[in-house]
């Protein structure tokens, strides 16, 4: 008899449709009963593994609970666990989102606990079990570095040592190990049952591949002379797509994607045809797209694509290539009443920061000598120099588009372990980090945070960005809340407050509430 291996997972969901996705451990067929109705698909098989994602169409109202049934026998929902609910988008659009970065996958005794803190994710769903429905989110938004493939946790780590002793140690190798690191990311009882009810776009960031993913040219270089990048950036590219990207999209658009078509069509194995699409999205940017957009009523969500699309030309760096850069200026261009972007590292940095990757962007591409230039791309890498202000062609064009536009703006992001909003002074456009989930900096670090980036940057970014002949930027802007360390989770509530929250326990208690004006 089928059984689940994970899921199930919802997805999309508008005013009258959802998207359910499963993984199984044996090709079947998936049935999703919602009020009365059978909605099914059958499976398809990539390495061996088994998923689906079943859409349900015509839906009028929202689902009180729904089951999943393999061949027949019904699988979910568990037993002692709240009803799975569909909670339909309001026609004018969310009542709250919740979003977030940045959460490792290790167990929840007390000496991980110690080290990595309580699990925010996981105790929120905790919350859900019982909490009133104004409190529930419309979409939960995930904006990068759902796993950790360059740091696995113990027990992810005998897993890998168990089937081989071979490069890279102590990270992820293959699709077999991807699998499994989804699996154990995602397996926990109040994660499963937050994830089977609440909706999830997201999008990836550096460690969902790899610390430092394309940072520079140089960085591609360095991990394409290794024996064993090619293999794994082919199975992170794959994993994400099956695991992350699929329930993105609607179901227009995902019926429209030939690969997931060869997939569905094929009799047997997708596998070779899954890293082929890989392989060729991770050398050829414009062959695929990861970013993508939803019309949510008042707002328009777009969620970017900050690591695979970036154009690494030394002396023309761009976060996105042209292709991606001109697809993001249609869509901010489209009616909304507000614009909400997700981009997994922030725009707005505290101004110093911002300051010095400017001025480490131009050394490395030459602006004091080779000597310079060598010396600055270790640095860049050493201390993650990577956000929109090591693309200043890009910032530039992107501050310059979002003032011209003229819509109030929420830029959402995580990466940077620590939480805050920045508020420009031209247009109305805020910057809004929730990060992290879990996974904090220690004490040291975050005493080490505050005097760098809030404190010697600032004195000695713009500095340093002079000295250069820097241009300033369009605008300047300032972090009127935060910083904040702990592990969080953020909601954004319509139309104009953003509040952190913490766990302790199966609890959450609020870190600090801000009105974005």
């Amino acid at each position: 008899m089928p059984a689940l291996v994970l899921g199930p997972m919802l997805r999309y969901v508008d005013a009258s449709s959802a998207s359910i996705w499963v993984e199984t451990d044996q090709p079947c067929s998936v049935s999703v009963v919602a009020d009365g109705r059978v909605h099914d698909a059958r499976t398809f098989t990539v390495h061996g593994h088994h998923y689906a994602i079943v859409d349900l169409s015509g839906l009028t109202a929202d689902v009180d609970g729904y089951a999943v049934e393999l061949d027949g026998d019904r699988v979910w929902p568990e037993e002692g666990r709240p009803p799975s609910r569909i909670r339909l988008l309001p026609a004018e659009g969310p009542r709250r989102m919740a979003f977030g970065s940045c959460r490792t996958s290790v167990p929840h005794d007390p000496a991980h606990v110690l080290t990595h803190g309580e699990d925010v994710l996981r105790a929120y769903g905790g919350h859900l079990m019982t909490a009133d429905d104004d409190e529930w989110p419309d979409l939960l938004l995930l904006i990068g570095d759902q796993v950790y493939a360059d740091s696995p946790s113990p027990e992810m780590l005998e897993f890998i040592r168990a089937r081989r002793d071979d490069e890279p140690r102590g990270e992820i190798a293959d699709y077999e190990e991807y699998a499994e690191l989804y699996r154990r990311a995602w397996s926990d009882p109040e994660i499963r049952w937050l994830l089977s009810t609440v909706p999830t776009a997201m999008i990836f960031d550096d460690h969902d591949l790899r610390d430092d993913w394309n940072t520079s040219h140089t960085w591609r270089e360095q991990m394409a002379a290794t024996t064993w990048w090619r293999r794994r950036v082919i199975s992170g590219l794959g994993a994400y797509w099956i695991y992350q990207h699929l329930g993105n999209l609607s179901p227009a658009e995902r019926e429209a994607e030939p690969l997931l078509r060869t997939l569905r069509e094929g009799a047997g194995d997708g596998g070779g045809a899954l890293d082929a699409f890989a392989d060729k999205a991770d050398a050829d940017t414009s062959s695929t797209r990861w970013s993508y957009a939803r019309d949510l009523g008042h707002t328009r969500l777009i969620m970017i694509d900050t690591r695979c699309a970036r154009q690494l030309t030394p002396g023309d760096r761009r976060m996105l290539d042209p292709v991606e850069w001109q697809w993001l200026v249609d869509e901010v261009g489209k009616p909304a009443d507000r614009l909400v972007i997700g981009s997994s590292i922030p725009f707005l940095l505290p101004e110093g920061v911002h300051s010095v990757q400017n001025w480490n962007e131009a050394l490395c591409d030459g602006k004091w000598g080779r000597v310079a230039a060598r010396l600055s791309e270790k640095f860049r890498q050493a201390v993650d120099l990577e956000h929109w202000a090591a693309f200043r062609r890009s910032f530039d064009d992107l501050a310059r588009l979002l003032v011209r536009v003229g819509k109030p703006t929420l830029v959402l992001s995580g990466d940077v372990h620590y939480s805050y909003v920045a508020k420009a002074s031209a247009g109305d456009i805020h910057q809004i980090v929730c990060s992290p989930i879990r996974n904090p900096l220690s004490p040291l670090l975050r005493w080490a945070n505050v005097i760098t980036q809030f404190g010697v940057a600032t004195l000695v970014g713009g500095w340093l960005a002079r000295s250069a002949r820097i241009p300033r930027p369009p605008f300047r802007w300032r972090v009127t809340d935060g910083p904040w360390f702990q592990n969080a989770l953020a909601t954004l509530t319509f139309p104009d407050r953003a509040t952190w929250y913490q766990s302790s326990g199966n609890t959450i208690k609020e870190i600090a509430s801000v009105q974005i004006k």
